[in-house]
């Protein structure tokens, strides 16, 4: 039976998508199904691996140019930062439907090692962001002469 490493806070973020869906169900007002495509919080998806070198975050950003994007370390927290900028060309009046969501994003991700920020690499290709975070180097133990008088 294979160990597995016990993560209190694993489900935290899916409890409070639920308690404000909750909350949102209660206090709707109008036609329920179109207020449920009225109402758009944008969070990317990422998927977070370990690789040979070290750890491997990817997150989908479709429609955010590479301009638009920051990734930020402070405190051993990696942020990702963006925003998504509707089409200011199309007025508001001309849409039948508009399901997708626009605006700014913010992903943060506690390092469990201590990171150096000056050996991320970061590349933005086909709409995904893909962050590479090297493992720590390992403190080698340093030798000390001494000298017998």
């Amino acid at each position: 039976m294979p160990i597995v490493k016990w993560e209190p806070f694993r489900n935290i973020s899916a409890l409070q998508n639920r308690i404000n869906k909750a909350f949102e169900d209660i206090f709707r007002e109008g036609d329920p199904a179109e207020d449920a495509m009225s109402i758009c919080a944008w969070r990317p998806p990422v998927d977070i691996y370990e690789a040979e070198n070290g750890i491997i975050i990817k997150a989908e950003l479709p429609g955010v140019r590479k301009e638009d994007i920051s990734v930020e370390l402070k405190d051993n927290i990696l942020t990702l930062k963006g925003e998504r900028i509707a089409d200011r060309d199309i007025p508001e009046e001309k849409y039948f439907r508009r399901e997708r969501c626009f605006g700014t994003f913010v992903r943060s991700f506690t390092m469990q090692d201590v990171v150096n920020p000056d050996k991320i690499k970061a590349g933005f290709k086909d709409g995904v962001l893909e962050v590479e975070i090297p493992k720590p180097e390992v403190e080698k133990p340093k030798q000390i002469k001494v000298n017998i008088e």
